[in-house]
């Protein structure tokens, strides 16, 4: 870990007097004499706050004298949030920021985010991640042959029930690549975006977080199926009516109401959303809106 070293009178954090750290050493007294100040290293947020991100060992003791010097430092300055990024390897760390009042905000598999907030204010500091972004694909080829799956885990594990493949969006990942890929993960079928039929939201999911859930339809570029054998039991391609019809589909008004979206897709009735590449003005990466172009054209065009 890197520090910095910050040059002040006794007592700290007195930073007012720090200007006056040019007097000679016959003109100082004792009380001021100048002393080296220990800091952790750290980088400003967007939000008038913090972020330190730790790397080399040290003892709790050392830590907890550096660390309340730099919070003290970061008050002066008007400090608001501060962000402790903790590799797993400091993990005995852990103890001593949580008595200096920090909280957990989120963990990853290679750290732990510590936060703790300086005014007496009300505290800003965003919450974790709230939602979890999920994908389901609908294929569907030129006989209106629908790509289903049984699972070998999960929800439907021995029902005999055959279902489109699911997923969830990896970090970093758009819906329209998260589908094509869980397409090609669980059944070896190529395939090609067109749009988002519909999306749900649901609450109190996976550990008490909320739910996005993107039905996506999709265009198959293959038709050989190799299955996933790790998690998928058996793949094929079933007339959609055969598979709108199956005796548990009763059960779920979700995949009730998908189906009757697609039905109304292929007779021209419906339209959904297709994703369209935009630029933001603070990265290169570009972004996908999702829009009715069909719509849009119409409405353009007259």
């Amino acid at each position: 870990m890197r520090y910095k070293m910050v040059t002040t009178l006794a007592p700290f954090p007195s930073m007012s007097a720090s200007t006056n750290s040019s007097l000679t050493e016959p003109q100082m007294t004792a009380e001021d004499q100048v002393q080296q100040i220990q800091l952790l290293t750290s980088t400003d947020d967007d939000h008038g706050g913090v972020i330190v991100e730790m790397d080399d060992p040290m003892d709790s003791a050392t830590f907890v004298s550096i660390l309340r010097a730099s919070i003290s430092h970061w008050k002066q300055l008007g400090k608001k949030g501060v962000w402790v990024k903790l590799p797993i390897h400091l993990v005995s760390l852990v103890e001593a920021l949580v008595k200096e009042g920090f909280w957990y905000h989120h963990a990853e598999p290679k750290y732990l985010m510590l936060v703790y907030w300086i005014p007496d204010t009300a505290n800003t500091i965003p919450a974790n991640a709230t939602h979890r972004v999920g994908v389901g694909a609908l294929v569907v080829n030129e006989k209106r042959e629908v790509l289903v799956v049984q699972e070998k885990s999960g929800h439907f594990q021995g029902t005999g029930a055959w279902k489109f493949p699911t997923g969830v969006a990896d970090q970093g990942e758009d819906i329209c690549v998260a589908a094509v890929r869980e397409v090609k993960e669980e059944t070896g079928v190529d395939s090609e975006f067109l749009e988002v039929l519909a999306f749900r939201q649901s609450h109190m999911s996976f550990f008490e977080k909320s739910d996005l859930f993107f039905v996506c339809l999709l265009r198959p570029l293959s038709s050989d199926i190799q299955i996933q054998e790790v998690e998928i039991e058996a793949a094929q391609w079933m007339p959609f009516d055969e598979y709108a019809t199956q005796p548990f589909m009763e059960k779920y008004e979700l995949l009730k109401s998908i189906n009757a979206i697609y039905l109304a897709k292929s007779d021209e009735r419906y339209s959904g959303f297709t994703p369209v590449p935009t630029a933001s003005n603070s990265s290169e990466r570009k972004n996908y809106l999702y829009l009715n172009a069909d719509d849009l054209k119409r409405h353009n065009s007259l």
